[in-house]
């Protein structure tokens, strides 16, 4: 019997956690839709107020608002004059005390995760870690730069190149370390990063298909 409930269990929790997490997705956009609502309730006159009411009643109607919006504000900034008012409205967040901390370090990883041009976690490679012969999974992220990369090459010397890594824990990649080491003493794996990803998430269970070197 236990044998059976596991197989059942292991059928059913995919699917259970696939369904939350999609579900705490959809209520966090709607969350956000209703903000806005409430926020044109205290603007808009009170004839507006009852059919801003039927709107807060639809289902799934602030998810579709939303994807709405980011699809139009994407199409707007893909043009010159949706990026020249993309930099005017950087420059003003950015001139903003306490918000141009918060919003310009967003911004930064944001575009670097999500840049097609970027290298952010574009590589999977093993790196010894939290010891000497022990081996963990890391992220390629970039390279070290301004003083930081100096300092590195006055230790190290100039013919050593570091790179930047994010080691994920295990079973949430979503933390980690930071860590800078050697290119010499990482090793590059031949998976992808999603395959990388599982691999990680369940603990090594689920192992990627050996790649040919």
């Amino acid at each position: 019997m236990k044998k059976y409930i596991i197989a059942g269990l292991l059928v059913w929790l995919p699917l259970a956690i696939t369904i939350w997490v999609l579900l705490w997705i959809l209520g966090l956009m709607d969350s956000v839709f209703q903000t806005l609502l409430g926020a044109a309730t205290a603007v808009l006159p009170a004839s507006a107020h009852a059919l801003l009411d039927r709107l807060s009643a639809v289902p799934g109607l602030g998810v579709l608002t939303l994807l709405t919006m980011m699809l139009l504000t994407g199409v707007f900034v893909a043009n010159i004059v949706g990026q020249w008012w993309l930099r005017q409205w950087d420059r003003i967040l950015s001139n903003i005390p306490i918000v141009k901390s918060i919003y310009t370090s967003v911004k930064q990883v944001s575009d670097t995760l999500f840049s097609s041009s970027g290298q952010a976690f574009r590589e999977a490679v093993l790196v010894e870690y939290p010891r000497r012969d022990s081996w963990t999974i890391a992220f390629v992220t970039g390279r070290p730069s301004g003083e930081v990369a100096s300092r590195l090459g006055e230790a190290a010397g100039p013919q050593h190149e570091f790179v930047s890594l994010y080691v994920p824990t295990t079973p949430n990649p979503t933390s980690g370390f930071f860590l800078m080491a050697p290119r010499a003493d990482v090793r590059p794996l031949g998976m992808s990063v999603d395959e990388a990803l599982k691999y990680i998430i369940s603990m090594g269970v689920v192992a990627p298909p050996s790649t040919p070197h």
